[in-house]
């Protein structure tokens, strides 16, 4: 972006056995402007958890204009899948200085449109709109110990056009018609919905949660995962005592594993999944009576 240079026609050249057309001062001699490149991933940056978030892409409008390029494999209707890398695209601005980079990076977020899977977005403006970002004061772990997410909610869809009409959230289930089963996906009333909750790892940091848990409705002791994803391993078996906060199983999704939480104390009445088995956001994993 600030060179002008392609750097894959270079490679196929390279590759084919002719010699680079430049040396590194000749290419740093080209250097021009301030370029941001932003990795959008599905991920879901509520309160800090970035808790994985597959599932279908149902729209996807990338922002364009001077200096803006958006690199993706992705359209609407196009499936996040759970097995592999969250990377929904690319977002590489280029400005003539830092500050023009940025603010043109942010229009371009605020642009974008994304529906149907959580992103990364709100927390890569966050980032943006820091004053240490702008210093260029931030590290591989200024995220963790210096930013704060908690003020991030979960993205919602409203029920209707009325202004009194309950929110909902999406949840995806599996349904069995005439002996075949088929996956779907539903807007629910948001009382109703899984309520995500991370418990702090020892000495964490609470601007962003290192791990990432789940359970049901406050207190009703149905367990549910937030995600899709596999269940790699089962913590507790039936008849054993758990406290609110314990991990009842491991969940695997998008090469994360998340410790899923009891959200309740009790005895464990019932485990409906094993280790190796596949769940739906929403399922319920664990009950505790």
């Amino acid at each position: 972006m600030i060179t002008g240079i392609d750097l894959v026609e270079w490679q196929i050249r390279v590759a084919g056995g002719e010699t680079l057309p430049m040396t590194q001062e000749q290419v740093a001699a080209r250097r021009n402007g301030h370029g941001i490149e932003i990795r959008i991933n599905a991920e879901n940056p509520a309160g800090g958890k970035f808790l994985p978030s597959p599932g279908k892409i149902t729209k996807l409008v990338p922002s364009d204009g001077f200096g803006v390029r958006f690199d993706s494999g992705y359209e609407s209707g196009d499936e996040i899948s759970q097995y592999y890398d969250n990377l929904v695209g690319k977002l590489i601005v280029w400005g003539k200085d830092r500050p023009t980079a940025i603010a043109r990076t942010i229009r371009a977020l605020e642009e974008m449109v994304v529906e149907g899977v959580a992103t990364t977005i709100p927390a890569d403006l966050a980032i943006l709109r820091h004053p240490d970002f702008a210093a260029m004061k931030h590290s591989t772990k200024w995220v963790e110990e210096v930013l704060d997410l908690s003020g991030i909610e979960a993205p919602k869809t409203p029920a209707g056009d009325g202004d009194d009409a309950e929110p909902l959230v999406r949840r995806n289930t599996t349904v069995e018609v005439n002996g075949k089963r088929f996956d779907v996906a539903m807007w629910v009333p948001e009382q109703t919905a899984v309520v995500a909750s991370v418990g702090a790892a020892k000495g964490a940091k609470p601007k962003r949660a290192a791990g990432g848990g789940a359970g049901g409705g406050a207190g009703s002791g149905q367990v549910a995962v937030p995600m899709q994803g596999t269940i790699v391993k089962v913590l507790v078996e039936v008849g054993q005592d758990v406290e609110a906060g314990q991990a009842v199983v491991v969940l695997e999704a998008m090469k994360m594993e998340n410790q899923i939480l009891a959200e309740k104390s009790g005895k464990v009445s019932e485990v409906k999944v094993k280790a190796g088995d596949t769940v739906g956001s929403g399922d319920v994993v664990v009950v505790i009576a």
